[in-house]
């Protein structure tokens, strides 16, 4: 997958007016119509879907489909313990991404970024503008802006190391980008939080794509079970979307819950997952 190239932006955008006409519609609706909608060709349309999603309209509508978090947690609902035994936790492979992660030390974080140098660059990625960021030790920043435009996107992320130098240097991040949206190669991940935002985190990358856990599960893997909002708290200020996979936390219920950089790119990621783990 190449970043920068405009159908990608293009390709969320139909997404996300898909998800709109399914949710005002209530029900699946026929490719002709679909295409019609968005003033597209049915066969022009199957095109871009199957493009971005690596199956046919028909079948994405059902990932998309609001019920769908109730039948991951039925059918691809993963214990972080089993999980660990598996040999998930630690620097390990994400299908064809070999992903490498450090931490700040507690000190290092207490310092809010002060002698830090973050550069930083925008990318036209699968869930559209993505902001990077990232220090000599890897990949600190991934947000989407789609939902929440790019001024407030810049502004959350950068707010977070307020002492930290930051430079515009999209060359030096690419590669890491273009490896965790292709799912291919090693990207590094500089982890920058709390201790126990760390831990969340890395309870996290122990869910497997396609797949998703709860907030209470991860709460138990963290080793404090009563710290369901804490685990929540953490889940919402993680600074690396997609390969710290906030998106998979589910509420018990089957409900979405919350989403840092907005509900339709969480869904929009779930189906592209679940899209993938099914084919």
């Amino acid at each position: 997958m190449t970043l920068d190239t405009p159908d990608q932006g293009y390709h969320y955008h139909v997404m996300r007016r898909a998800i709109e006409l399914i949710d005002r519609g209530g029900e699946a609706m026929p490719l002709e119509e679909l295409a019609h909608e968005m003033n597209m060709s049915p066969a022009h349309f199957q095109r871009v879907f199957s493009r971005w999603a690596g199956v046919s309209p028909k079948r994405f509508q059902q990932y998309l489909a609001l019920g769908h978090a109730k039948r991951l947690l039925q059918d691809r609902f993963t214990t972080l313990e089993a999980s660990h035994a598996l040999g998930l936790s630690g620097s390990g492979r994400l299908h064809d991404l070999f992903l490498r992660w450090e931490a700040m030390s507690p000190g290092e974080f207490a310092r809010r970024g002060a002698g830090l140098t973050v550069r930083h660059g925008w990318f036209d990625g699968p869930f559209g503008q993505t902001l990077a960021m990232g220090t000599d030790r890897g990949l600190c920043g991934l947000a989407f802006a789609e939902e929440t435009g790019p001024e407030a996107a810049f502004a959350d992320m950068t707010a977070r190391w307020p002492m930290a130098r930051f430079t515009h240097d999209p060359e030096s991040v690419r590669g890491w980008v273009e490896a965790a949206f292709a799912q291919k190669g090693e990207a590094r991940l500089h982890m920058i939080g709390t201790p126990m935002q760390i831990k969340v985190w890395e309870a996290l990358m122990r869910i497997p794509s396609g797949h998703v856990s709860t907030y209470s599960e991860i709460a138990q893997a963290v080793g404090n079970p009563r710290a369901v909002r804490a685990v929540g708290t953490a889940i919402g200020r993680n600074p690396v979307s997609f390969l710290i996979p906030c998106h998979r936390a589910l509420r018990k219920s089957g409900g979405l819950g919350g989403y840092h950089w907005g509900l339709p790119v969480k869904r929009a990621i779930l189906a592209y997952e679940s899209a993938r783990a099914a084919g």
